[in-house]
């Protein structure tokens, strides 16, 4: 079994930021492919950004692309989101979600095996 605990989300201005933390424990090799999703009221949960640890290969919404940034800690079992330039469309709860196996593509919600509890970014204009 795998937990997924997301922390550092807030309130923060237009053109601010916010880090983003999702740690890991439980299973470890649950976490090889790792996304940060949102969902805003009213819409559909989307793809953020993705890390596949093999290779460290990451990927990113074209919304956030130049913004956001993902990474890991393996030695804290963590990946942070790091976002910059917020926009109050970034508005949303931010969920971290795994899987051992890999996703169709990175942004393929229902690929996802594990979820955090989600934590709430406001960004006010």
């Amino acid at each position: 079994q795998v937990q997924l605990v997301e922390s550092g989300g807030g309130s923060v201005q237009a053109g601010g930021s916010v880090r983003l933390s999702c740690t890991v424990s439980g299973y470890q090799h649950g976490r090889k492919y790792m996304g940060w999703f949102r969902q805003a009221p009213g819409k559909e949960r989307e793809g953020v950004a993705g890390i596949y640890f093999s290779g460290g290969s990451t990927y990113y919404a074209d919304s956030v692309k130049g913004r956001f940034t993902i990474s890991q800690d393996n030695a804290k079992n963590t990946v942070y989101l790091q976002m910059n330039s917020l926009k109050p469309e970034d508005t949303a709860i931010y969920y971290c979600a795994a899987t051992s196996l890999p996703p169709r593509s990175w942004s393929t919600t229902s690929d996802y095996k594990w979820w955090g509890q989600g934590t709430q970014v406001t960004v006010s204009s």
